[in-house]
This record gives C-alpha cells, sequence and structure tokens, in this order.
C-alpha cells in the first residue's frame, strides 16, 4: 500500500482507489499493529466515508484521545472518563473531516497529558516501533507511534503543553509541528492547563504535517483564544531553501546532562544546514534554568482546577452517594485518577491556596513573562533557534520505572520554555543512533510556522 500522502491524495482525485476497500484494509492493519505496539485506545469500526472531496480526501487520520470526537469514545486516558462518548467535534476534527479527512481511532496518552513517556496511561502505554522495550514518548505517545508504525498513508492529530508533540516526534523517528498558541482552535480539547495547551499534528514527513496542519488552523468564534492571524497554505513552503537564514544554537540546550550521541547527532544535522547555505552560532537563553520549576508551577495550578469538575456528578465517573458529598467526590475520584494525576492535583491545589499563590503562581507567571521577552528578543538576531529535541535517546520501560517524578519532569526541560512562550516548534528526524532516532527541533517566533516548515523539509532526503 502507498504510504505517501501526496500519491494517495493523487490516488483518489483519479478514482484510482476505490475508498471502502482501501479503508476496510486501514483498519485491518490498525488491528495488527495495536496488537503489536498499543498505539490506540478506541479504533473506530466505522469511519465516516461521506465525505471523499477536499484537500484531505481519503486520508487515515487518528486523533489523540485528550480530543473529543462525535461518536467516538474519548477518555483522555483516564479511567474517570471510559465509556464517555462526546455528541460533537473538535473544531480541529470537524475541519479535517471537512476536508475528507477519515477518523480511524483515539491515540494513547498520559493521563490527561501528565507524562513525558505515555507509561501514565490507564489503558496502557503505546511501545516504540523501534523498540517495543522503549517508549513512544509523551504524552502523545499514541499518535507518534501509530505514525511510525502505519504502512498505510496517515496524519495524527496531537496535543502539547510542554512537550507533547516534540517528546513522541522524536523518540519515534517522525515529524512533529507545535504551532503557535491560538493558531488552532482548542474547542473541544479536554483540558490540561489552558494557558499553555496547543493543538499540532504528527506525520511521517513535513508536508504531511504541515498539510493537516493548515487545514486545522484558522479563528474559532467558539474559542476565545483563538487567533485571528490569517492562515496560508504552509504546505508551500516545503522545498524552499535556507541559503543566507541564521541560527542560534542555545548552548544551555546542549550541555553535558545531554546524552552525547543525541549531540553528535544533532551537530551533524548541524553541518547539513550550514552546507544548505545557512549561517549557525552559538547563543544563550539564561532564563531556561527556571522554565522547568517555572512550567510545572503554572501547568499544575491550571490542571488541578480543570480536574475540579470530574466529582462524580455531572461529568465524570459516577457511583452510588453514600454519606456526603465530599466522602463521595473522594471515593469516585480516588478510583478515577491515576497516580500522577493525584499527584499534579494535590500539588496544583497546594500553590493556588491562600499564602501560597503569590509566592508560586504568581511568581511563575513572571518568568513566563521574562522567557518571552528572551525569545522575542532572539527572533531579532535569528531566523529560527535550534537544538535536540530531547536529551535522551528513546528509554526502555524499565529504565523509566526507576526514574523520580522530580527526574521524569526534567526529561522536558529542551521543550518547556518553548511552550510556556507559546511559540511554535517543528521537530525532525536527523539520523539514529543504536537504531533508535534522533530529533532535531526548530522553534520560531510566534505565527512563524511556514519558516520552520522551510527550514525542516531541507532537512528531509540529506
Amino acid at each position: 500500500m502507498e504510504t505517501s500522502i501526496r500519491k494517495h491524495i493523487e490516488a483518489i482525485k483519479n478514482g484510482d482507489v476505490k475508498l471502502e476497500e482501501f479503508v476496510s484494509e486501514v483498519l485491518e492493519r490498525c488491528e495488527k499493529v495495536q496488537s503489536k505496539y498499543r498505539p490506540f485506545i478506541t479504533i473506530n469500526k466505522k469511519p465516516d466515508l461521506k465525505k471523499s472531496k477536499g484537500k484531505l480526501a481519503g486520508i487515515p487520520i487518528s486523533v489523540k484521545d485528550s480530543i473529543c470526537t462525535d461518536g467516538i469514545q474519548t477518555t483522555a486516558g483516564s479511567k474517570i472518563l471510559e465509556g464517555y462518548v462526546p455528541p460533537f467535534d473538535a473544531t480541529c476534527v470537524a475541519n479535517a473531516r471537512k476536508e475528507g479527512g477519515i477518523i480511524i481511532g483515539k491515540t494513547a496518552l498520559d493521563e490527561f497529558g501528565f507524562g513525558t513517556f505515555s507509561t501514565n496511561c490507564a489503558y496502557g502505554a503505546p511501545k516504540n516501533p523501534h523498540d517495543p522495550e522503549r517508549a513512544c514518548g509523551g504524552s502523545s505517545g499514541g499518535a507518534g507511534c501509530i505514525t511510525a508504525a502505519a504502512d498505510f498513508p496517515h496524519i495524527a492529530i496531537a496535543q502539547s503543553t510542554g512537550g507533547s508533540i516534540t517528546a513522541p516526534a522524536a523518540f519515534t523517528g517522525t515529524v512533529g509541528i507545535t504551532p503557535t498558541y491560538g493558531r488552532v482552535s482548542r474547542y473541544g480539547l479536554i483540558d490540561y492547563a489552558n494557558s499553555m495547551d496547543k493543538i499540532g499534528v504528527i506525520g511521517k514527513e513535513v508536508y504531511d504535517a504541515a498539510l493537516l496542519l493548515s487545514v486545522m488552523s484558522g479563528y474559532d468564534p467558539l474559542d476565545s483564544t483563538s487567533s485571528e492571524e490569517k492562515t496560508d497554505d504552509l504546505t508551500s513552503y516545503v522545498g524552499k531553501g535556507i541559503e543566507g537564514m541564521r541560527f542560534g544554537i542555545p548552548k544551555e540546550y546542549v550541555s553535558d546532562t545531554t546524552d552525547k550521541k543525541v549531540v553528535s547527532g544533532f551537530m551533524k544535522a548541524v553541518q547539513k544546514l550550514e552546507v544548505a547555505g545557512a549561517k549557525v552560532e552559538e547563543t544563550s537563553l539564561p532564563l531556561t534554568k527556571y522554565a522547568v520549576s517555572s512550567y510545572y508551577l503554572i501547568a499544575i495550578s491550571e490542571a488541578s482546577t480543570n480536574l475540579a469538575k470530574y466529582c462524580g456528578l455531572r461529568y465524570g465517573m459516577q457511583q452510588e452517594i453514600v454519606g456526603d458529598f465530599e466522602t463521595y467526590f473522594s471515593k469516585v475520584r480516588t478510583a478515577g485518577f491515576g497516580k500522577e494525576a493525584k499527584r499534579r492535583i494535590l500539588l496544583g491545589t497546594y500553590a493556588r491556596m491562600a499564602g501560597y499563590r503569590d509566592a508560586y503562581y504568581l511568581k511563575a507567571l513572571r518568568v513566563r513573562a521574562k522567557i518571552i521577552k528572551e525569545f522575542k528578543s532572539e527572533f531579532k538576531k535569528f531566523d529560527a533557534l535550534i537544538a535536540p529535541s530531547m536529551p535522551i535517546l528513546p528509554p526502555k520501560f524499565s529504565e523509566i520505572d526507576k526514574l523520580t517524578p522530580i527526574q521524569t519532569y526534567n526529561m522536558d526541560i529542551l521543550t518547556i520554555a518553548s511552550n510556556m512562550a507559546g511559540i511554535p516548534s517543528l521537530s525532525v528526524p536527523v539520523g539514529k543512533a543504536d537504531g533508535l532516532p534522533i530529533g532535531l527541533q526548530i522553534m520560531g517566533d510566534h505565527f512563524a510556522e511556514g519558516k520552520l516548515i522551510q527550514i525542516g523539509s531541507s532537512l528531509e532526503g540529506r
């Protein structure tokens, strides 16, 4: 079966593909991939085939399970939402359907996005197609997994709060675009941290990701944070040269704590950029050292508020009401939430308490404002900033089990600052070490997705 998105769309337009037969075969292959790597929480066995025309005509689309899909179970990777079937589509999903995209299933994630390796999923962790003993990254691990494993044309709708697209893209050798905050409507997304959540894409090639992002983007009256910034055809940037562009490498992103094999693969890719005519030099983002602590204070504070509604009355798991309401709420939330979700709820609630809010949450917001200012200053000097996508190669599940929560949180050091700043980033595969993929991330100014796609596509095939 042809895996190229461009060739598949052309075949659909020419009538060379019988849609029903094609989708039937895709679903069979999804079942086989599921049995081996577990990328899905739910496979959509009866996808809507009525719309077969448009920019995504006949393309199988998977959707991260924290994004609502009409008529398809949506759990956010949590037992507390097991069995929830939304009566509506998230705007990004509705846009994909309008252009002929075929929703084939909902992909696995860390519960509510709380994790770096997708091991906090209540329905099982996806396995890395490059080595099933290793993780796919998180929290959009299922999206990266199915994209890497699929032997059919496919693009994944993913989501990021602190690096949840970049991490799985790097660990699975796929392309991940995390757009500017507000570029894609968040309507229909089950929130983690409202001020940082972004819906993006994971694809096999830069073109694939650019295509779906173009379709999903645009102002949405249902989301007050969505931007009215004009969205052009992002695929038009694929293949453009980068001669004369200037890139900065933040020295804090290539430190002694970054795996030497990752650094080696990254620097080889940097040389390719220079051969293509770009100028690369070292720069500094000194506020990086404050990013992880600030991010987690903001994220868990917002998360504890967002998850308060899952108490067994209007939303989420319900049980027989016995005793007073507090007893009932505690019983439902104890049964429905996983260990990491409970940890973040407790920490976030503490950080927002009277007497601590000024010392923690508000101070973290001030740090974020300074981080945004620091990035904006860099983009006056450079077209983009480049760095390794993740500081390590995909870890084994046995290695993850030995990490403390703080060690796990620190894995996000290379992705958190850009997500806090709301700027776009693109992760592209740039080689392998020990048979495992290495990713390079490109960070740009707000609404500079086109430029990032231009840069990323210049690394493909080199």
